[in-house]
């Protein structure tokens, strides 16, 4: 069985980490690379950095970024925010990056998802996808959850893991920064789809709903922000109490 992972998720506004409630009312939680370096030394397996705010103009702010943190940390990170093009995922790479996310421009532009594992390969590419309920039916929102579309979550997935997508990166809008636990009902039937792994996001709020995540979700990753960035959770306590429960994990 393969180690299940957690994962700490650092949204950058400006430069700084932010974290809200359903995409919104967002509050500073720190500087992204200082955050980031503590993660990897508590033993987060991987890290996120989405930029959430990002803009093709901002992209070589974002990879000075991925340089700084590349120089600080030593465990895989992805980034994402504004990556439209091939262009822009390989001044990422090239910074230092070992994953690229993309999301709204691979909804508008789905072969950008193609263009991005015929060059680099499917491994550096994950597709992240927030989406949440209208009634009982799962559908993508764009733009930060700003935009909402009428394609439906399930569809989408399948569609982005035969473009070449390495992982889906999946939030639950709904669920995000409520800690009430991650929509496990949803992820289960992602995982049951998929042949890639599943990254689960939104919802964490105890160590139980790791446990959670990934018996009945089904889930390959935990991502968590505001539990870690508010000390509210260890990661080393969440890897301890998931091995007691007989998952798999990397110590």
């Amino acid at each position: 069985m393969l180690a299940k992972r957690i994962i700490p998720c650092l949204d950058i506004k400006d430069g700084r980490t932010v974290k809200g409630v359903n995409f919104l009312d967002l509050k500073d939680a720190g500087d992204p690379v200082e955050l980031g370096k503590r993660y990897s030394e508590e033993g987060a397996d991987e890290l996120v950095f989405l930029d959430i705010t990002a803009t093709h103009e901002k992209r070589k702010t974002l990879a000075a970024l991925a340089k700084n943190i590349a120089r600080h940390l030593n465990i895989p990170f992805t980034i994402g925010g504004g990556i439209a093009a091939v262009e822009d995922a390989s001044y990422l790479l090239e910074a230092g990056a070992d994953k690229i996310s993309v999301n709204s421009a691979a909804v508008k532009n789905p072969e950008l998802i193609d263009q991005l594992a015929n060059t680099f390969g499917s491994q550096f590419v994950v597709v992240a996808i927030d989406a949440k309920q209208e009634d009982g039916e799962w559908f993508v929102f764009l733009n930060g959850g700003r935009l909402a579309t009428k394609i439906p979550l399930f569809s989408w997935a399948k569609e982005a893991e035969s473009r070449g997508a390495g992982e889906i990166l999946f939030t639950s809008m709904d669920h995000d920064g409520t800690k009430n636990g991650f929509a496990c009902s949803a992820l289960a039937n992602l995982s049951d789809q998929l042949g890639i792994p599943v990254i689960a996001s939104g919802g964490a709020g105890n160590i139980a709903h790791f446990k959670d995540v990934f018996t009945i979700g089904k889930a390959d990753a935990g991502l968590a922000a505001s539990i870690f960035h508010f000390n509210e959770i260890k990661i080393p306590d969440v890897k301890q109490a998931l091995k007691n429960n007989g998952i798999s994990v990397r110590f």
